[in-house]
């Protein structure tokens, strides 16, 4: 049995669900249009293109969460994948995940977007193992702080932590990604695979030789 890992938004979905999180939350009313709006549109640009502060940007995108009380914020997120998430899941992805579950691996997904906005997408594919950056939560409330990041070299510092809690180890095994942001997990693996990769990404995976696949329809 190997582990199989898959990155989250552009490859197992069609858009990416911490941006369009923060659309749908404008379009709620829920934080300053205009100014929530520019600020989403730069951190995005930031991720693309590889400067991104992680920890800014968590204080930026939890700050919602620590101002509204659970109840509405899981309405809202209901609503969110209802809305924004369902329309832009990958049936192939859905494939690619069932081969590998006939082969009998272990499936994670392994995402930088905040497990309370990823839960219930990874359950959408029916994948139990979920790797995320975690907000801070004390007495069942958000502070609006990142207590543990999994992002770029941090998501492999979160895959260490995962094999060592779970048993499990990297042999044989199968890491999917569409970002450069993503190359020191696409680094430790056995298998590296690049889907509908970024630029940058896809010129390393032809420099390391690395399977390129698309999951569009």
């Amino acid at each position: 049995m190997a582990v199989a890992l898959f990155d989250l938004d552009e490859t197992l979905l069609a858009g990416d669900s911490d941006y369009l999180w923060g659309q749908f939350l404008v379009e709620k009313g829920a934080v300053d249009g205009d100014e929530y709006e520019r600020a989403n549109r730069l951190f995005y640009e930031q991720y693309l293109d590889g400067t991104l502060d992680i920890v800014a940007f968590s204080r930026f995108a939890f700050r919602p969460l620590s101002e509204h009380p659970m109840a509405i914020l899981q309405q809202w997120r209901s609503e969110f994948i209802e809305q924004k998430i369902n329309p832009i899941v990958l049936n192939k992805g859905k494939e690619l995940l069932q081969q590998h579950r006939r082969a009998g691996d272990k499936l994670v997904i392994i995402t930088s977007t905040n497990r309370f906005i990823t839960e219930p997408i990874a359950a959408l594919y029916d994948v139990h193992q979920l790797i995320a950056s975690e907000p801070e939560m004390i007495d069942g409330k958000y502070t609006g702080e990142l207590r543990s990041p999994c992002f770029a070299a941090h998501k492999v510092d979160r895959l260490k932590e995962w094999l060592t809690n779970t048993g499990n180890n990297l042999s044989g095994s199968y890491a999917y990604s569409d970002s450069h942001n993503d190359i020191p997990l696409l680094e430790s693996v056995v298998h590296s695979i690049a889907v509908d990769p970024d630029e940058k990404l896809k010129a390393h995976a032809l420099k390391k030789n690395w399977k390129i696949m698309s999951l569009r329809n």
